[in-house]
């Protein structure tokens, strides 16, 4: 019998959203169960792929959703700012495994409910649904984003007497109009009325409750641009954090081929024009501040490729922190917070060439955030963070079996290639889908043990290795910030080109401790298996994925090397 002719595929899921009480804590969970099994969203937000949407093609979208799988990513949420994608889009996460969260389109405005407008939304929604709702990739319709916490904050400074006003806009809108259609036609999957909410609270609450940026509810939406972004107790410990995330600007590569020279400088009218969040470049900067030494060369281009790069270290850096911050809260609760089962990231791909919260430049490049995100969200992660002078480590999990694990921790002085000390704790367990604690020592304990070592002149790396193979990526904690590291030296770094099958395999050497690795090949396509890494051996191989035809001597020439310290 042939088949051959049939070509849609069949595919089987349930999804659940788990709202209930947790045990030691006010408030209810908020995560969801996919086939009978919780899961933690790893991922990001999706916004349009370009400006002109007939410029999108299949490949535009495969190549960012591709991408997103490359980087561990399970989940993608589905902007309500931006628009209800093409079929292509759903097949593609059907096909490769990613989760979808659906706002529908409507975001940071307060909207009418007159008969026509209200009519036209009825069409709209019921269209889409029908439309989508066979992709089981789609895990959850929202109704908007962040009109529940306009409202209840007070975004647009409605008067106290016309309030009720808007809010029975807002029931008659997203309640008894998009609510209703979604049950009537679909209720294989749950629904919220908007991102943040407190959920199941916010219903209780009459739909719009007092603070949809509970912790102990629903899903959070949190950005500081101010305070020190590698502080993990500036993030809150939420349900679920739905959107959060750091400017950075792209690669010279991407900015090249929309400018000329006059404008490339940090502070001309080509970047003050592109950068279209209120003192974005301002805040990078300031961020970018507390740890490292900003450029001061007097050549303004280097000065610029230099700044690019040290938005895209800070961007990296930062989201790692708050990312391993939230994996490592899914199995603890404290003072009533925790439990956290999704971590989405603003945002996964651009619109255009410009600074932004990307993690893929525009035309699919990955910043080193992405290559940041391939490493935080991994499957099995150890995680470090500092409480009051004592260094935890924690084994971050999504394998579905227990593991028992050999945790190396490794101390070097940052002007030293040759590990100060090395430790290996033997027969760790990290559960099944968890993260649990598996290292604890004061860092005044671990300087002692590595004599000759301070805060400034040491940073120390870790990483779990089991049986078969299996192994996390190596992680680091830094003691200091690096612009008061002691014994940095500037490195000699190389690199060997050859061709491996359809592969591409660079050899770096470094003569030194090198931080943030980053290699650039400019406008070739394609990608790096590791980026932006912490050098501490003298050898390091990484393998490159081209996406079009390129060549040994094409990468050769176009390859930049950067680290900290060529920055000046």
């Amino acid at each position: 019998l042939n088949l051959s002719f049939m070509s849609s595929q069949a595919y089987f899921r349930t999804v659940e959203l788990v709202q209930e009480p947790i045990p030691g804590s006010p408030g209810l969970s908020f995560y969801f169960r996919i086939n009978g099994r919780p899961i933690f969203l790893k991922g990001s937000n999706w916004i349009p792929a370009d400006s002109f949407q007939d410029r999108v093609t299949y490949d535009t979208l495969r190549l960012l959703l591709k991408s997103a799988a490359d980087a561990n990513m399970n989940a993608l949420r589905v902007w309500g700012g931006g628009v209800y994608e093409q079929d292509e889009f759903y097949d593609i996460c059907d096909e490769i495994g990613i989760m979808i969260w659906q706002d529908f389109m409507f975001a940071c405005a307060l909207y009418p409910t007159d008969q026509n407008y209200l009519a036209s939304v009825r069409a709209e929604v019921l269209h889409q649904v029908r439309r989508l709702k066979s992709h089981p990739s789609i895990i959850l319709w929202s109704g908007n984003n962040e009109n529940e916490a306009a409202i209840s904050t007070n975004w647009f400074s409605i008067p106290h007497a016309e309030r009720e006003r808007y809010i029975r806009d807002y029931l008659m809108l997203y309640v008894k109009n998009i609510r209703e259609i979604v049950l009537n036609e679909d209720r294989s999957r749950p629904f919220i009325a908007s991102s943040p909410t407190n959920g199941l609270e916010s219903v209780k609450e009459g739909w719009v409750s007092q603070n949809p940026y509970d912790t102990h509810y629903g899903d959070t939406h949190f950005y500081d641009y101010n305070n020190d972004c590698w502080n993990w107790t500036m993030y809150p410990k939420t349900r679920f954090a739905s959107e959060y995330g750091f400017q950075s600007w792209p690669s010279f590569s991407t900015i090249e081929k929309v400018s000329s020279a006059e404008d490339w400088s940090y502070v001309s009218n080509f970047s003050l024009h592109r950068q279209h969040h209120d003192s974005g470049n301002v805040q990078m900067l300031q961020e970018v501040g507390y740890h490292f030494k900003l450029p001061q060369g007097t050549d303004p281009v280097k000065r610029f490729k230099d700044t690019i790069y040290l938005t895209q270290v800070m961007q990296a850096q930062c989201t790692k922190t708050e990312t391993e911050f939230y994996r490592a809260s899914q199995s603890e609760i404290i003072r009533g917070e925790g439990h956290t089962m999704g971590a989405l990231y603003w945002q996964l791909n651009d619109i255009w060439q410009a600074p932004s919260w990307a993690s893929l430049e525009y035309g699919g490049k990955w910043k080193l955030l992405h290559y940041f995100a391939r490493n935080f969200f991994a499957p099995l992660l150890p995680v470090a963070y500092e409480d009051q002078g004592v260094l935890y480590i924690y084994g971050v999990s999504d394998l579905h079996g227990d593991q028992k694990l050999t945790l190396r921790v490794v101390v070097h002085t940052w002007g030293s290639l040759e590990p100060v000390c090395t430790l290996a704790k033997e027969g760790v367990i990290v559960k099944a889908q968890s993260a649990v604690p598996i290292y604890k020592e004061s860092i005044s304990d671990v300087l002692e043990r590595c004599r000759n070592c301070t805060r400034k002149s040491c940073v120390i790396t870790f990483c779990l290795v089991g049986e078969d193979g299996l192994q996390s990526p190596t992680n680091h904690f830094f003691l200091s910030s690096l612009k008061d590291a002691v014994g940095l030296e500037k490195t000699q770094l190389s690199a060997s080109v050859s061709k491996q099958d359809d592969t591409y395999i660079f050899v770096l050497q470094t003569t030194a401790i090198a931080p943030f690795v980053s290699m650039d090949v400019g406008s070739i396509k394609g990608r790096f298996s590791d980026n932006g890494f912490l050098m501490t051996e003298k050898k390091k191989v990484v393998v490159f994925y081209p996406w079009e035809p390129t060549s040994v001597e094409e990468l050769e020439n176009s390859l930049t090397l950067t680290s900290l310290l060529d920055v000046v």
